[in-house]
C-alpha cells in the first residue's frame, strides 16, 4: 500500500525543535549579546569622579610640562635659525672674496706670461734694450713676484677660513634640524595630553559634571581660606616688626627685615623701594591681561601661557626674564612663602612647570591652563604641596 505521508518541508518545526539553520542563528545572537555585555562598561568598571579629576589634572600638568619644553625648543630654534642665517651670509661673503682672490691670482699669472717673467733670466736679458731697461724690468718683476706671493698667501688663508665657516654652518644646520624636531615632538605631546583630558571630561554625565564642579568649588574655598590665613600671618609679622622698630629705634623696610632691635630678621635680602616700584609696574601690566585666554606657547598680547605672562609682565617693568619656567626659577632670589612680596614669582610642582605673579594676601595672577583665562587666584589653588618656591626677580 502506498504511503500517504507528506515529505517534510525544509525549515519546519518537528516536535518543538528548530532546524539547524535557525539554531545556528540563535546561537550567534546569544554569542553577540554575550560579547556586548562583556564589552559594555558597568558602573563598577567606571573610574570614580575623584579618579577622573586626578587624571585630568595630571594630564593638564603633563601638557603644561610639554608646553615649557616647547617654549624652550622654540626659543632655541629661533636663536639657532638666526645663527645659521648669519653664518650663511658670512660664507657667501667669504666665497665672493675667495673668487676675487682667485681672479687676482689669474691676472698675475697672465701678466707673467705676457712679460716673460716665467722664462729663464737669459730671456729677460734679451727683452732689455739698455741696462736701465733691464734694471727697471727686474724691479717690476720683483715687485710683481712679491705681490703674487701675498696674493697666494691671502688666497690660502681665505680658503681655509671659508672652509671652516662652511663646516660651522653645516653643523649649525644640523643642530637647527634637531631643535625643530624637538619642537615638533613637544607640540605633538601637548596636543595629545589635551585631547586625552578633553576625552575624559566628555565621557562624564551631566550629573557627574555638576558633582565635579562642586568638588572644584570646595577646593577653591579651601584655597581661599589658606590664602586668608597666610595674609593674617604676614600682617601679624609686619605688625611685630613695626613694633620692634618703634621700641628699638630702627627702621623697617617692610619686607620681612628690620633694623636694630629686630625680632624677625632673616637671611632673605629685603625688597628695596626700587624693586617695589618695578613690581608695581609688572602687576599693573598683569592686571590688564585678566580675562585673556590661556594658549599654550603664547606670549601675548592677545593670549598667554603661564611663563609667557610673567615674562611679559616683568618686561613691562624693564626686567628681562627668561622664556621658560625652568629658567625663570633661577632668575632671582628664593624667599620663604611667609615673606612673599607683590611681584614675586610663585612656582609650582616638583618639575617647576607652572608660575604665577604674587599680588599679596596669598593671591596671585596667573594663566592657569587651556580652556581658562588669566585670573586672580589663591596660591594654594592646587594645595600646599603644589607650591615649589617663591622667587624674587633680580
Amino acid at each position: 500500500m502506498a504511503s500517504h505521508r507528506k515529505s517534510r518541508t525544509p525549515g519546519a518545526r518537528v516536535a518543538g525543535i528548530r532546524t539547524p539553520a535557525l539554531a545556528t542563528a540563535a546561537l550567534t545572537s546569544v554569542a553577540l549579546l554575550s560579547q556586548t555585555a562583556q564589552a559594555a562598561p558597568t558602573d563598577d568598571d567606571r573610574p570614580s569622579l575623584e579618579e577622573v579629576e586626578k587624571k585630568v589634572g595630571d594630564l593638564y600638568r603633563q601638557a603644561e610640562s610639554a608646553t615649557e619644553k616647547y617654549n624652550a625648543a622654540e626659543e632655541k630654534t629661533t636663536k639657532q635659525r638666526k645663527r645659521v642665517d648669519t653664518l650663511l651670509d658670512d660664507v657667501a661673503k667669504r666665497t665672493q672674496s675667495l673668487n676675487d682672490a682667485r681672479e687676482e691670482l689669474g691676472s698675475y699669472a697672465a701678466a707673467q706670461y705676457r712679460t716673460g717673467a716665467g722664462l729663464p733670466d737669459t730671456a729677460t736679458f734679451l727683452l732689455a734694450q739698455t741696462p736701465q731697461d733691464l734694471f727697471d724690468q727686474r724691479r717690476v718683476l720683483d715687485r710683481m713676484t712679491g705681490r703674487q706671493k701675498d696674493a697666494v698667501d691671502d688666497y690660502v688663508t681665505q680658503q681655509s677660513e671659508t672652509m671652516k665657516k662652511r663646516k660651522e654652518a653645516t653643523e649649525s644646520l644640523r643642530t637647527l634640524t634637531e631643535t625643530q624636531g624637538d619642537l615638533k615632538t613637544a607640540k605633538a605631546t601637548v596636543q595629545k595630553k589635551l585631547a586625552d583630558a578633553r576625552g575624559l571630561l566628555a565621557q562624564l554625565t551631566a550629573e557627574e559634571k555638576v558633582r565635579l564642579a562642586a568638588i572644584e568649588k570646595r577646593k577653591q574655598e579651601e584655597a581661599a581660606r589658606k590664602a586668608a590665613e597666610l595674609a593674617r600671618r604676614q600682617a601679624e609679622q609686619q605688625q611685630a616688626q613695626d613694633e620692634a622698630v618703634q621700641q628699638g629705634g630702627g627702621t623697617s623696610d617692610g619686607s620681612g627685615s628690620t633694623g636694630s632691635g629686630s625680632t624677625g630678621s632673616t637671611d632673605t635680602p629685603p625688597a628695596d623701594s626700587s624693586y617695589a616700584t618695578k613690581a608695581e609696574k609688572a602687576l599693573a601690566f598683569a592686571r590688564a591681561q585678566i580675562g585673556k585666554p590661556y594658549v599654550w606657547g603664547a606670549t601675548g598680547p592677545g593670549s598667554y601661557d603661564c611663563s609667557g605672562l610673567t615674562q611679559a609682565a616683568w618686561k613691562a617693568a624693564g626686567v628681562s626674564l627668561p622664556r621658560t619656567t625652568y629658567d625663570q626659577v633661577n632668575a632671582g632670589t628664593t624667599v620663604p612663602v611667609s615673606q612673599a612680596q607683590p611681584g614675586d614669582l610663585v612656582f609650582f610642582y616638583d618639575d617647576v612647570t607652572h608660575v604665577g605673579l604674587y599680588i599679596g594676601n596669598g593671591m596671585m595672577i596667573h594663566a592657569p591652563k587651556p580652556g581658562t583665562y588669566v585670573r586672580e587666584e589663591s596660591i594654594y589653588y592646587d594645595g600646599d604641596s603644589a607650591i615649589h618656591s617663591i622667587v624674587r626677580p633680580a
